[in-house]
């Protein structure tokens, strides 16, 4: 009989790349896959080739949101026929890893990120001692541990005296079957494209300086494409400067829609502030998005960062946030067009390395206990 993994996780699975490449994989190796999230009234539709199940929730955030998310998904899997649980961050463990222990299956866990060092937990101490409790209790009773880089990586296994794997979040090799122009996309034909994206365009990630910026760039437009807690900040910002002609907002959106404006970009931001321990390790999605897009990505020189822009010469960087110079930078990186050009045929070197075919190899490893 066929085994079955069921991956949790607590967003909408609507756009989380990750975890949908984890059941991809999983169904690779041979698993009836259940993907586990929550239902939005604003999720958008899902066509997938596993199995979703998504759970209306009465809360959409704070205690009571994570206490109803764990609730729900321990009955979910104590009462489901399951061979393998696959918990996404520390938010979705108490319940993976309870049921997991009760019907004595197996349990994988795959932490994005520095969890307990967030933003949104290092200016809330109180809440992020209850997390790192949760943490340091369930963390050392752990087998299969994965992570998305080595800074990270070797952060919890100093920590916990605990093996962590390490599988990043880099894309499928995708090219849509037709790309679609500028004009169609509603982007200026004439002018600079530089993107933002991503599903986290939070505070101390380079939003708010980068809109500031295009108060001081000609011939170019930012386009912010996601959803973030600073997103209705950024648009009160760009009408407060009346620069509503230099910057584009696109709501998130499907992978595959995503990846079209991505194309059409002439350079991508990634340009993070080194604010807390979990931004200082980060290694975010997007990189990678811009790598397989062709297009330069401009950093702000993160560790992790920093290692795979220098590796393969696809980028450029800051030296600090001030809008100005953010400006300068952006308007000498297209003033100089034969470096410019050097660094965009860069990219091919590193797409063809930097693929989920090649990524996924640990994460097969892993499920089939081969390690």
């Amino acid at each position: 009989m066929q085994k079955t993994a069921i991956v949790c996780v607590t967003n909408d699975l609507t756009t989380d790349q990750r975890v949908h490449k984890t059941c991809l994989t999983l169904k690779k190796c041979g698993y009836f896959v259940i993907e586990y999230g929550r239902l939005l009234p604003e999720s958008l539709s899902l066509e997938r080739s596993y199995f979703t199940k998504r759970k209306k929730l009465w809360f959409r955030s704070g205690p009571q949101f994570y206490a109803e998310y764990n609730l729900k998904l321990f009955f979910y899997l104590l009462f489901n026929k399951v061979d393998l649980i696959f918990a996404n961050d520390l938010d979705t463990l108490p319940a993976a890893f309870l049921a997991a222990k009760i019907k004595k299956k197996r349990l994988i866990y795959d932490t994005h990120e520095y969890f307990t060092e967030t933003p949104e937990l290092v200016n809330r101490p109180h809440i992020q001692a209850i997390w790192r409790k949760f943490e340091d209790y369930l963390f050392p009773k752990l087998t299969d541990i994965l992570t998305v880089n080595e800074s990270i990586a070797k952060l919890y296994s100093d920590k916990y005296n605990k093996k962590v794997l390490v599988s990043r979040n880099i894309p499928i090799t995708f090219l849509p079957e037709k790309l679609k122009s500028r004009k169609e996309l509603g982007l200026p034909v004439d002018k600079r494209v530089i993107i933002l994206q991503g599903t986290g365009i939070n505070i101390q990630r380079g939003a708010e300086e980068a809109v500031l910026s295009m108060q001081y760039l000609n011939n170019a437009v930012l386009l912010v494409v996601g959803s973030g807690d600073v997103i209705p900040i950024l648009k009160g910002m760009v009408e407060e400067l009346n620069i509503q002609n230099k910057v584009i907002f696109k709501a998130k959106m499907p992978f595959a829609e995503l990846r079209q404006f991505t194309l059409n970009s002439d350079l991508g931001l990634a340009i993070d502030k080194d604010t807390n321990l979990n931004y200082h390790f980060s290694l975010p999605n997007k990189l990678f998005d811009y790598i397989h897009s062709g297009i330069p990505t401009l950093s702000s020189g993160l560790v992790e960062l920093k290692e795979i822009i220098d590796q393969y010469d696809i980028g450029y960087y800051i030296k600090n946030h001030n809008p100005k110079h953010i400006a300068e930078v952006i308007t000498d990186i297209f003033a100089d067009e034969v470096r410019y050009n050097t660094v965009k045929q860069n990219t091919a070197k590193a797409k063809k390395d930097l693929c989920w075919e090649n990524e996924e190899k640990v994460l097969i490893s892993l499920i089939n206990d081969r390690l």
